[in-house]
């Protein structure tokens, strides 16, 4: 079995090599032809990932239906902006029982669609999954020790992934809870804008340790609403991931936060930044789904309110500690349990 990684980024090229050294020839795919002759020069992905040798059975190619050919089973890890047009491309030319994960952590703000509910449009739901956790690709690059969450309504699914990327630095845990998992890493990406924004203005860390705590509520507040499991927000895809992205400088939403607190504009730090942070869309599309919806969500709402609707950014903060106040852990004893915020003293 040969297996294709669509999408030449970070991520996705440490995935490459993950795979390509369990013995599997690993198709690197991607839009940019000069990319892709860089890194058969060079023998790395100077671009996105420099310092880094290829595995000599990683193959860089633009050729889409080539890396599809003999591949058994598929990663997506392009943006979200792009994700639908490659799954389509992918389910034309990709064989019938293949496998298919999507290793992006983004909503399709038409719809707010998830990236597994966007390949239910093109795959069977039992060839599809997710892949997430807290996964900073630098890290696995390293050979950091790092743990992941391979979802799928198929136990056959998640065995395919666990073959082909467990390592002896690289765990890959399973989940059945398709929703709940994606969930986590996409809404996460929001909190980390908010955490870097924190560390730009130099809290203390009682501050960062209840922003992490509240943006755990929050998620898991809104997932439940969609049918996801609370208890799912436990685990690596949750709690792991949010308190890696909201504590790390590699994450590119942490950076954009940390570049808005230093007073530039989003465009400015965007540009800044030179990377897609897939945190400002999601919060676009989180804001519109949770008002739809009636759910809580104050340091979301916090947020969009200071980045795209002109709020002072003080004045956010004093009505985010001014405001209502509700019980701690909300899903201790059921959904039930969860309790209305009520006005602070």
């Amino acid at each position: 079995m040969e297996v294709a990684i669509l999408g030449g980024g970070n991520f996705g090229t440490a995935i490459a090599n993950i795979v390509a050294r369990n013995g599997f020839v690993t198709h690197l795919w991607m839009r940019d032809a000069r990319q892709v002759a860089d890194c058969l020069e060079f023998g790395e992905n100077r671009r996105y990932l420099p310092g880094h040798p290829l595995d000599p059975l990683v193959r860089p190619t633009t050729d889409l239906a080539d890396a599809l050919a003999r591949s058994g089973v598929v990663f997506v890890s392009v943006p979200s902006g792009s994700f639908r047009e490659i799954s389509a491309r992918t389910a034309e030319l990709a064989s019938p029982d293949t496998v298919v994960i999507s290793a992006t952590k983004g909503i399709e703000s038409d719809g707010f669609r998830l990236m597994s509910q966007v390949l239910e449009d093109y795959f069977p739901r039992e060839r599809i999954g997710a892949l997430s956790g807290p996964n900073l690709a630098e890290e696995i690059a390293d050979g950091h020790y790092t743990g992941t969450v391979v979802a799928s309504w198929a136990g056959a699914v998640t065995e395919s992934v666990q073959q082909v990327l467990r390592s002896p630095t690289f765990r890959v845990y399973a989940s059945a809870d398709v929703y709940g998992v994606e969930l986590a890493g996409a809404l996460k990406n929001i909190y980390a804008i908010v955490c870097g924004m924190a560390a730009g203005l130099a809290v203390g860390q009682n501050t960062v340790g209840m922003l992490i705590t509240r943006s755990l509520a929050e998620m898991s507040r809104l997932a439940v609403s969609l049918g996801a499991n609370p208890f799912t927000f436990l685990g690596l895809a949750g709690v792991g991931d949010l308190l890696v992205t909201c504590t790390s400088p590699l994450s590119r939403n942490y950076q954009l936060g940390y570049r808005l607190a230093q007073g530039l504009s989003l465009e400015a730090a965007i540009e800044d930044l030179g990377k897609l942070a897939e945190g400002v869309n999601t919060l676009r599309a989180v804001h519109r789904r949770s008002s739809e919806l009636g759910v809580y969500m104050p340091l979301a709402s916090g947020l969009h309110r200071f980045m795209f609707e002109g709020a002072e950014l003080g004045q956010v903060i004093v009505e985010l500690m001014t405001g209502g106040q509700a019980v701690d852990v909300e899903f201790a004893h059921g959904p039930a349990a969860v309790a209305a915020p009520v006005e602070a003293n």
